[in-house]
């Protein structure tokens, strides 16, 4: 069992979002408990399907669907704060819808629970009226 302190909480979140960045799936998948919760904000077009439990259940309802709407999609984290047990990441959404061509600009808050050194829970919060303006 590993628990973290504040700054190691917000460093293995900062992680995540470097490996989603690159296309890391498997790096971004071990920081997650084999047994996470995963919520997508309601009204986002991901949240049909919520809570996503376990990693499989991220990358094919969430991952998959969402690079297939928006294959340049990017998570610009502008700040991380808090820790040990729960952090914040408040920043933007940024693609580009592959059939229309609309960008897709959004800001966003993700909340990260930690449990053992890995990822638990996640919540996502996100501006789903600018999400629907750009699909």
């Amino acid at each position: 069992m590993t628990q973290l302190d504040a700054a190691g909480a917000r460093a293995l979140v900062g992680k995540l979002y470097s490996a989603f960045s690159v296309g890391d799936v498997p790096g971004f998948l071990a920081l997650l408990h084999d047994d996470v919760v995963w919520n997508e904000a309601e009204g986002f077009p991901m949240s049909d399907r919520n809570p996503y439990r376990g990693k499989q259940a991220i990358v094919e309802g969430v991952f998959a669907r969402v690079l297939a709407e928006w294959p340049d999609f990017r998570v610009e984290p502008a700040e991380i704060v808090g820790g040990p047990e729960v952090v914040v990441v408040l920043g933007r959404y940024k693609a580009t819808k592959s059939r229309s061509g609309k960008p897709l600009d959004v800001q966003i808050a993700h909340t990260w629970w930690l449990r053992d050194g890995k990822v638990a829970r996640f919540q996502q919060m996100a501006d789903t009226a600018a999400v629907a303006r750009a699909r």
